[in-house]
């Protein structure tokens, strides 16, 4: 009788214990995803709160709790102009805009064609090739820092846009994620099917392939987007013009001019740029949200 009960009931209010979770379990696993949250959420609240705060508030004041004067529009104005010598925040904007996009334009692609070769091509050596692309996550760019600026310096790549979108555009992650959501998305009869009936490759790839895949190259492209933003090392190595630095070198540059104390007030304008760096990266998830968890899955639980 109680489980005739339990299967009339409607989904959202099946018991807990059918999935296997007790109170006390849920209750301790939402306690820590809520701290977890905090830990995330902390830091980006501080940068909130003390972007709207001059440099003597900054120090002087609580660092979870808004001051007077209220400063934000003054820090937001200083980033447009050269308030440290080292240049202007919104030219580094531009150029990691102009990275970040290139790259994951040119990464998601490849990954795509790369992964649907692994996954639908059976060549011989696939399975080794695609093995030694995978091996390439374990190599530090520290170890290839010098050759990798040799290279750069023979080829005219050093003080290029090219040196910091080409490296980028190669992901073995993506060509990892492409070829496993391939594997489940894109079945061989349609495929097949297409084939017979006298399409090509590329016809394929592109009005089959593609669409059905567009979780993954949302995914590929999210992840693209997040490396090239955070990347440091290979700018710090390709440039020497402040004209040419993303967000990250440049930001380190305003740093060091605000902890040698040569400019006044460069610490509430180091604080905002660090406060509009992450709100892209934040609008862009929430936008491409149901994709990515899509893709994520999907690409984390087939093989």
């Amino acid at each position: 009788m109680s489980n005739r009960r339990t299967a009339e009931q409607p989904p959202d209010t099946v018991p807990l214990h059918l999935y296997g979770l007790r109170r006390g379990t849920v209750t301790v696993l939402t306690l820590v995803s809520t701290a977890f949250a905090l830990f995330i959420l902390a830091p980006v609240a501080w940068l909130a709160i003390n972007a709207t705060k001059t440099q003597a508030n900054v120090y002087g004041t609580n660092g979870f709790w808004f001051a007077r004067p209220f400063h934000l529009f003054q820090n937001l104005s200083a980033l447009g102009r050269d308030v440290s010598g080292a240049g202007v925040y919104l030219h580094w904007l531009g150029n990691t805009l102009l990275y970040a996009g290139c790259a994951a334009i040119g990464a998601t692609l490849l990954s795509a064609m790369a992964g649907y070769g692994f996954a639908r091509f059976g060549f011989r050596g696939a399975n080794a090739l695609f093995y030694l692309v995978m091996s390439t996550l374990l190599v530090p760019i520290t170890s290839v820092a010098l050759p990798l600026f040799l290279v750069y310096a023979k080829v005219g790549l050093v003080n290029s846009v090219w040196g910091m979108i080409l490296p980028s555009m190669v992901s073995p992650v993506g060509v990892y994620l492409m070829r496993t959501y391939i594997d489940s998305s894109v079945p061989r009869d349609l495929i097949d099917a297409a084939r017979m009936d006298g399409a090509g490759e590329i016809r394929i790839f592109v009005r089959i392939v593609l669409p059905l895949t567009v979780p993954g190259l949302v995914t590929v492209v999210l992840l693209t987007v997040v490396a090239v933003w955070n990347n440091y090392f290979l700018p710090l190595i390709v440039f020497n013009r402040s004209s040419l630095y993303p967000l990250t070198v440049g930001l380190s540059s305003l740093s060091h001019a605000a902890e040698t104390g040569s400019k006044a007030e460069l610490v509430p304008v180091l604080i905002a740029g660090g406060l509009v760096t992450v709100l892209p990266l934040i609008l862009l998830f929430l936008f491409l949200e149901k994709y990515f968890r899509g893709g994520a899955l999907q690409g984390s639980t087939t093989g």
